[in-house]
């Protein structure tokens, strides 16, 4: 299925304004923000004639609920590759970029492969209760979806954890390194903000390098700064990704790499205004095709 640049831009564009200008700061403690977050993913699937499930959970005494779509493939449909984006946020931002822009982007690498069918089998999660208070405490909607995928036997041999992936900068100086990353590695790293990242765990290099080639085939305008680093870098266990982690499966978390970027962070000023959607169009276009590499 072949989608302009320009109708990527406008979906993108859409989505964001409709999850953090319109329904805002979306978390447990105000219910109907999650059900109308939950009705506006669900109806952008509905849309596209994908069918969707509902995996719900307690999360600290609530019910909280992750969307799943699955397509199954055809010589290896045993073989499952994920894509996933968190939709909630902390209390206090409209989360523009933390995580709606990952949303808006996994509905539309939904939409871009929507009449592609893999060897493998594509799975899309929309994950809840990222943000505190649910972090880390067991409650996460990824911890519960790999855990149960470990317990059923799924054969997940790829996660891409979508995390923020809307805020850019061309400005020298714009992009800080991860605090955990030794002096001397310094001058490997980028120094301006203008690139998406895809960071994995050590295990995970097999499909870091698959993913780099496989988002090189969809666009070459935006630059992919790609890495595998040990875990004991606590800033690469901040996202989803780590959840599959900790079950064993290969994960990356592709991000433009949060506060060591955005200034607006868990503020008020995460709004969609700051994005940059042509910019998120090439992540679109370019993670959609790594999908389908990874699918093969």
């Amino acid at each position: 299925m072949s989608i302009d640049r320009d109708t990527i831009e406008n979906n993108l564009r859409l989505h964001v304004d409709r999850l953090a200008g319109l329904i805002g700061p979306r978390t447990l403690g105000q219910p109907k923000t999650i059900q109308a977050t939950i009705g506006y993913i669900e109806g952008q699937w509905s849309e596209m004639g994908y069918s969707h499930q509902r995996e719900c959970y307690d999360a600290i005494g609530d019910e909280a609920t992750n969307l799943i779509v699955e397509c199954p493939g055809t010589k290896r449909a045993d073989e499952i590759v994920l894509l996933g984006a968190h939709y909630d946020t902390v209390y206090c931002t409209p989360g523009a970029d933390d995580n709606a822009s990952a949303v808006a982007v996994l509905i539309e690498v939904s939409r871009c492969l929507r009449e592609h069918t893999g060897k493998r089998t594509a799975r899309y999660v929309a994950f809840a209760c990222e943000e505190p208070p649910y972090f880390n405490v067991d409650s996460m909607g990824s911890q519960h979806h790999a855990r149960q995928s470990r317990r059923r036997g799924d054969n997940i041999v790829g996660m891409l954890c979508l995390e923020m992936v809307g805020y850019y900068s061309l400005s020298k100086g714009s992009q800080a390194v991860p605090p955990g990353i030794p002096k001397w590695m310094h001058r490997f790293f980028p120094q301006r903000g203008n690139f998406l990242a895809a960071v994995g765990n050590l295990p995970s290099w097999k499909l870091c390098w698959r993913f780099r080639r496989g988002f090189k085939r969809g666009t070459r305008r935006m630059p992919l700064f790609s890495i595998c680093l040990p875990e004991k870098i606590g800033e690469i266990r901040l996202s989803d990704n780590s959840s599959f982690w900790d079950q064993g499966y290969p994960a990356l978390m592709l991000t433009d790499t949060s506060f060591l970027r955005n200034p607006n962070y868990h503020q008020a000023t995460d709004t969609p205004d700051t994005l940059d959607y042509p910019r998120m169009t090439e992540v679109t276009l370019g993670v959609a095709a790594a999908m389908r590499k990874l699918l093969g």
